[in-house]
């Protein structure tokens, strides 16, 4: 009987490093994240010291609806504006609540308590210039949300399809009504029908 061959399997699989790691996240250069979150602990905000104060008072005002709001304002705008979502992102990881993170011409947010859709609607108010507006225009859109306008410009699209609709079915029976008609009046002077005829006077 011939012996048995022995195999040897390996211990553990070695995965590569590269594999295994969290992806970096790709952030705006020269910012520190750690001292961003470090300004906000402090008041919930982290921005240029002339507009801190006016920022601060959004801040208090989106707390008095419930909201836990860090606004993040930077000087220029960054490669991408992606970064933005991702500072925000790193922001709220560590702080919790909503982030609003704006630049000159770009905004990020981040939120564990509202929804992506309302931060978007909120952020489409944001792109004024000026950072004190800005926040101030997206807390607005976050605590009282603006109509629905994608959903009234449906409903009036529905009610002009639905008169349409009707207009045309309405046609359709008065010309089969008057097709009907025509029908009957050429049966009557059919071969055979009686015919009158005047006498005329001699």
């Amino acid at each position: 009987m011939p012996a048995p061959i022995a195999t040897a399997l390996p211990a553990r699989v070695t995965v590569p490093v590269h594999s295994a790691l969290p992806l970096s996240t790709d952030l705006p250069e020269d910012i520190d994240v750690s001292d961003v979150v470090a300004d906000v602990s402090d008041d919930g905000v982290s921005a240029p010291s002339d507009e801190t104060g006016e920022l601060a008072a959004v801040v208090d005002r989106a707390a008095e609806h419930g909201i836990k709001l860090s606004i993040v304002v930077l000087d220029e705008d960054p490669g991408r504006d992606s970064q933005l979502r991702d500072l925000a992102t790193e922001v709220g990881a560590e702080e919790g609540g909503t982030v609003l993170v704006l630049s000159p011409s770009w905004v990020g947010t981040y939120s564990d308590s509202i929804s992506r859709v309302l931060l978007e609607s909120g952020q489409d108010r944001t792109y004024t210039g000026d950072a004190v507006v800005s926040a101030n225009h997206f807390v607005d859109e976050v605590v009282e949300p603006g109509p629905p306008w994608a959903l009234f410009t449906a409903v009036i699209v529905a009610i002009v399809v639905i008169a349409s609709a009707a207009t045309f079915f309405a046609k359709s029976r008065r010309a089969s009504a008057s097709n009907g008609g025509g029908t009957a009046k050429k049966g009557d002077s059919a071969p055979g029908a009686g015919t009158t005829y005047e006498r005329q006077k001699p």
